[in-house]
């Protein structure tokens, strides 16, 4: 993530499943990136013992440096350095940004979670967030069901610099909608569960090409 600037093609951002068994999934997850430039991977495991997530981190790490692609981790602050990872995605809006960013240090990656809100991207984007996320973009059963409209990522485009991220519940329809608004589409459970996450990334991603 380290070209800022918004490019004319939104840049993918991949999300691992919540859960998986690290020798099945890196594969998986080294064919992607062998065969679709992406420009950062979030490991996004649900578990909160440190055991499974250490097991993960080393081998998505292993994977995803070997190809020179940042890996993040959710939430999980005090376990970037330990894992040797590159930065963290946060879920609090902009509430912890200033005190991780004093935590990790300039070179780290941090990225935060800001659902629908305006107001909390930007906070973020002030408190040093590298980059902030929206969503969901599509119908989806998580939260209070309210989405991130493209008229945010519109203005967010024109009046902000912060690079911004579109995630969830996405289909190529409103990945065709929202490419000219967004910097990065966040990709993770729309192709983790189909039997073929390569042939579905490329479905879901077409209107890029």
């Amino acid at each position: 993530m380290e070209d800022l600037d918004t490019p004319e093609t939104p840049q993918l951002y991949l999300i691992t499943p919540t859960v998986f068994e690290p020798e099945v999934f890196a594969p998986h997850l080294a064919a992607v990136l062998d065969a679709v430039e992406i420009a950062c991977v979030r490991l996004a495991l649900a578990a909160d013992d440190e055991d499974t997530l250490a097991r993960a981190a080393d081998h998505c790490r292993e994977v995803t440096h070997a190809r020179d692609v940042p890996l993040v981790i959710d939430r999980h602050i005090q376990l970037v350095e330990r894992l040797g990872l590159d930065g963290v995605h946060l879920t609090d809006g902009a509430r912890s940004v200033r005190d991780t960013r004093k935590t990790l240090g300039a070179d780290a990656i941090i990225g935060t979670y800001c659902a629908a809100s305006r107001h909390e991207g930007m906070s973020a984007g002030e408190a040093g967030a590298d980059y902030v996320s929206f969503g969901p973009l599509g119908e989806s059963g998580l939260g209070d069901g309210s989405r991130a409209e493209r008229d945010l990522f519109a203005w967010w485009s024109q009046m902000i610099e912060v690079p911004v991220v579109a995630e969830g519940a996405l289909d190529a329809s409103l990945v065709e909608a929202f490419a000219p608004v967004t910097d990065f589409f966040a990709i993770g459970p729309e192709i983790w569960r189909a039997d073929d996450p390569l042939a579905a990334l490329m479905a879901l991603t077409a209107p890029l090409r």
